[in-house]
């Protein structure tokens, strides 16, 4: 069963916004992160046991060391994962 209201459908929207926003994926990946983890904290939107798999593996993308730039690598990984984390929303 999904999030119904308006809170659910803001926080799905505030996340779309984010992973198409203009910049860098991996920057773009983060604040998306961020606003999702928001809404679960807010009981938003639940969490499904999908979206945690796929921030999971989002996070090991966006994985660096001290100093490191994430290449093109983490970037498509990124926006490939945010892609499937946002067909996942409708059913969180």
């Amino acid at each position: 069963m999904s999030s119904s209201g308006p809170a659910a459908d803001v926080a799905r929207a505030e996340f779309r916004e984010l992973m198409e926003a203009k910049g860098h994926a991996v920057t773009n990946a983060r604040a998306a992160v961020v606003r999702l983890e928001e809404a679960f904290a807010a009981g938003d939107l639940m969490r499904t046991p999908a979206i945690d798999q796929m921030l999971a593996d989002l996070m090991v993308a966006l994985e660096q060391d001290e100093g490191q730039k994430l290449g093109g690598k983490s970037a498509e990984a990124a926006r490939f994962i945010l892609r499937a984390i946002d067909r996942e929303l409708d059913r969180a």
